[in-house]
């Protein structure tokens, strides 16, 4: 049964038809806020608390997810591709807070976010040809900056012979392929059993016979499971939330340690440095405008427990400037049939 957005959302349907409304949020009854192009704006919209309520029951009824004292938390997947995110007192000071996120851009390819000025045609042929040479890719950026939107433009470049597998907290990711399987977590029951988190689905893909694998977002020691699969010859991609692609590689660093007391860092540098190829960092300007910040290329090196990192292409707020570094492994390049040479030409 498709989602009846008018029956579901009550007075915020409005929002939801609209398609230039990126999100909406309720931080209470009175203070509505939708984002468009990538500002926020207050709406004159007032509900009530038992109006609130009524929203957020229905549109659970779709994600099957809890919402209660012990599970103050909830982030659900709508049938339409919304996301859904629910926090409730006594963790907010008084008021539910709602955030519907809509993924307006969620089926975009490289091509479409170029035409979008997202990035150069330059890079969108170079972002083509990696993923086709089965380079691992990360992306990084900070929340609302487009990283979702940037990594289903990737895998729709992945070639359709592959078999995929995504793996991610809640469904948002959706690859135009014809062999696909998308795996999500589950929460703990009412007797704190049957929780199923990351770690334990990175794992699982591995049986799965997969070609490639894609991690929606990698917060905390599933970036040890992540970085293991990826060093064993499997391409794959995922996200990360960072300021720069610098902070990335230390990030990445800096979360398998959670994993146990015997992690280190001289396992994690060399690992990082050969399982990591590139990294695309995207950011949301002042203005509103997504964009690739930076490409920036891991050498394969790694000096003083830190990974090496070259720029490939940097955004100086008017144009792209070419860094010095080159791409690794051309030895992917030419399993395809195209010379590192033309690695970057249409």
């Amino acid at each position: 049964m498709d989602l009846d957005i008018d029956v579901t959302f009550g007075a915020l349907a409005q929002y939801m038809h609209d398609p230039t409304i990126e999100e909406v949020w309720i931080n209470s009854p009175d203070r509505i806020f939708i984002a468009r192009a990538g500002k926020s704006e207050l709406t004159n919209l007032l509900l009530t608390d038992d109006e609130v309520r009524n929203i957020v029951e229905r549109a659970l009824m779709w994600g099957g997810r809890r919402l209660d004292l012990s599970h103050p938390f909830v982030d659900a997947r709508l049938p339409d591709g919304s996301r859904l995110h629910v926090t409730i007192p006594e963790i907010t000071a008084e008021h539910w807070a709602v955030n519907i996120r809509k993924h307006l851009m969620r089926n975009m390819s490289i091509n479409d976010l170029v035409i979008r000025n997202v990035m150069t045609p330059l890079i969108g042929t170079a972002l083509i040809n990696s993923v086709r040479a089965g380079l691992n890719i990360l992306v990084s950026g900070g929340t609302q900056s487009g990283k979702t939107t940037m990594l289903n433009a990737l895998a729709g470049a992945i070639p359709r012979t592959e078999r995929v597998v995504t793996i991610e907290e809640v469904f948002e990711l959706s690859p135009q392929l014809p062999d696909v399987v998308q795996m999500q977590t589950r929460s703990a029951n009412l007797q704190g059993e049957g929780e199923i988190p990351l770690r334990r689905l990175i794992k699982e893909s591995l049986r799965m016979r997969p070609s490639r694998i894609i991690v929606g977002e990698v917060r905390e020691a599933e970036a040890l499971d992540l970085l293991i699969a990826l060093n064993s010859g499997l391409p794959g991609m995922g996200t990360l939330h960072a300021n720069s692609p610098r902070d990335a590689v230390v990030k990445l660093q800096t979360l398998p340690l959670l994993a146990g007391e015997n992690i280190s860092h001289k396992f994690i540098a060399p690992t990082v440095a050969s399982a990591i190829d590139l990294i695309v960092h995207v950011s949301l300007d002042h203005n509103g405008d997504r964009r690739v910040k930076e490409v920036a290329a891991l050498t394969g090196r790694y000096e003083n427990d830190r990974a090496e990192i070259e720029t490939l292409w940097l955004w100086n707020g008017k144009d792209y400037e070419r860094g010095i570094g080159i791409l690794p492994h051309p030895d992917r390049f030419e399993a395809i049939g195209m010379p590192l040479s033309k690695w970057w030409r249409p």
